[in-house]
């Protein structure tokens, strides 16, 4: 079951959208009315992958925390499916309590898009890795920098309320 990743699938997603946005000249950003069915897609999604329990490899390393959940085999792993609704509900709330200080459209998705990227490359500490690459990371955390460096970029601007082009 390698190679297969919803954070991949987003970041391709983006890609291919900005190019066919490029090629037909588009220049306004249209993410800002995906956040919330993405958050909810995922959200959907990771209780597909709890209820799944390690058959699809997405539980947690085996824990001593309360939170532990014995998935079957007799271990009490992290329950890092339901760790992620959590987060993304969260993050879903933050960036709605912000929204009406981002001054560019496209800063809601762009917001989403780094804290999940962020949180990706935390929350795969937490499961096993079935391929470790450079520096001890998974292709995913790999994958997740990539997004944080290509979202990041707009960080600063946003948090001095600045439009996208200062006049």
């Amino acid at each position: 079951m390698g190679g297969k990743s919803i954070l991949g699938g987003l970041l391709g997603g983006v890609a291919g959208v900005e190019l066919a946005k490029w090629r037909v000249g588009v220049r306004a950003s249209t993410g800002d009315a995906f956040v919330w069915p993405i958050i909810i897609a995922l959200s959907i999604g990771r209780i597909g992958c709890h209820l799944a329990g390690l058959s699809d490899h997405t539980a947690g390393l085996p824990t001593s925390s309360v939170f532990g959940i014995d998935y079957g085999d007799g271990v009490l792993r992290h329950p890092t499916a339901l760790y992620e609704i959590v987060f993304l509900l969260g993050c879903g709330g933050a960036i709605s309590a912000v929204a009406p200080h981002l001054r560019v459209r496209g800063d809601r998705f762009r917001l989403l898009m780094l804290g999940y990227c962020v949180w990706r490359l935390i929350i795969e500490s937490w499961k096993p890795i079935p391929q470790v690459y450079a520096l001890g990371l998974s292709g995913l955390q790999w994958l997740a920098l990539l997004g944080i460096v290509y979202y990041a970029r707009s960080l600063p601007r946003m948090l001095r309320g600045l439009p996208e082009h200062p006049a």
